[in-house]
């Protein structure tokens, strides 16, 4: 019968697939019962998928599904968590099921909710801030560069202006510590001449981003810092992105950085071309030392000249506008999804 309404539709006009998924069947299955043997396919069958598999033999009854629910909603049990329950059930002789058994239950009976006092742990999304020039949004995070010895690192300190793309300062060190990215920002806002009260300065929830130095550093001096959400690399996007274009360049070593020298040199060289060679793609493909002194418009329109010049010659060859070259006005770092600010909005 199955078999019967999909040719139907098909005869009719229908296209297989739109009519197999309408009836909850893959395009291939309706194949195989329309070219297999009667054994595959017998006539007038309905739906040879086997359906839901038989309960294992070893699952719970609905007795002990009960006792287990009266027990942990029991008054000496119902404030504690199943890691509790059972190590105190076996103090007791009893053995009702493991903690990952109560676990499904009370997640299947919808009583899986946070108790206690604290209040549940709440990881939203960091605040958007929108750039629209430079030393308005930094970035700043920490990398691992190798030494010859295993479990030993140097530590790259890098801070990049968000709009411009631009490297704002840099620092190699052999530890890893608040004070000495304090001493960075510090050193990075006086040779960009930037003002701190006017500075977002984003970060990851690493110790060093958090510590008690940095932290008063930016206090003292009324800087606007923020933060991604612990183990969530994509809020902090420009740094990660830096990193990773560092460590895939064709001359970035195979081998250990010898000694804290040898890194700083390399770093050192790395800046260099990042910000006077390297094309950004995010940027119209100018360099970020460009973007940043503001030579970039005039860079754009220049190439936007050459590129009406080559219509103009040949019209034949151009089926619609030419490339954009237009600045990129503003860079917005996490923004918001349409659907948290539908929430927001909602909430309000």
């Amino acid at each position: 019968m199955t078999r019967g309404l999909i040719e139907e539709a098909v005869t009719a006009g229908a296209r297989r697939a739109p009519a197999c998924h309408l009836l909850g069947l893959s395009v291939r299955t309706v194949e195989r019962w329309r070219l297999g043997t009667a054994v595959e396919a017998p006539q007038g069958s309905q739906d040879l998928r086997p359906g839901p598999r038989m309960a294992p033999p070893n699952t719970l009854t609905a007795a002990e599904r009960a006792v287990i629910l009266v027990t942990v909603n029991a008054a000496p049990y119902r404030e504690l968590s199943p890691h509790q329950i059972v190590p105190r059930l076996a103090d007791e002789g009893r053995y009702l099921g493991s903690e990952s058994t109560i676990y499904r239950i009370l997640r299947e009976e919808q009583l899986l909710a946070h108790r206690g006092r604290a209040k549940a742990p709440v990881r939203q999304a960091p605040r958007a801030h929108v750039a629209t020039g430079p030393n308005q949004v930094w970035s700043w995070d920490i990398t691992y560069l190798r030494t010859p010895v295993r479990g030993l690192f140097h530590y790259l300190y890098l801070m990049m202006d968000v709009w411009s793309r631009e490297i704002v300062g840099w620092d190699v060190h052999d530890v890893e510590n608040a004070a000495h990215a304090a001493a960075l920002f510090v050193r990075s806002c006086r040779v960009q001449g930037a003002d701190p009260t006017t500075l977002v300065l984003h970060a990851d929830n690493g110790g060093p981003m958090k510590g008690a130095t940095m932290v008063a550093t930016l206090e003292r001096l009324g800087v606007l810092a923020s933060f991604s959400r612990p183990s969530v690399s994509n809020d902090n996007p420009f740094s990660e992105s830096l990193f990773h274009t560092m460590k895939y360049r064709p001359e970035y070593p195979t081998q250990p950085f010898g000694d804290l020298a040898a890194a700083q040199q390399w770093v050192s060289a790395f800046v260099r071309w990042y910000s006077t060679q390297h094309l950004h793609s995010a940027i119209r493909f100018v360099t970020p030392a460009d973007r940043h002194a503001g030579r970039d418009g005039a860079i754009l329109a220049a190439r936007h000249a050459v590129y009406q010049q080559a219509r103009a010659a040949r019209p034949d060859r151009w089926s619609g506008a030419t490339r954009n070259w237009e600045p990129v006005l503003e860079v917005r770092l996490n923004p918001e999804h349409a659907v948290e600010r539908r929430k927001d909005r909602a909430a309000a």
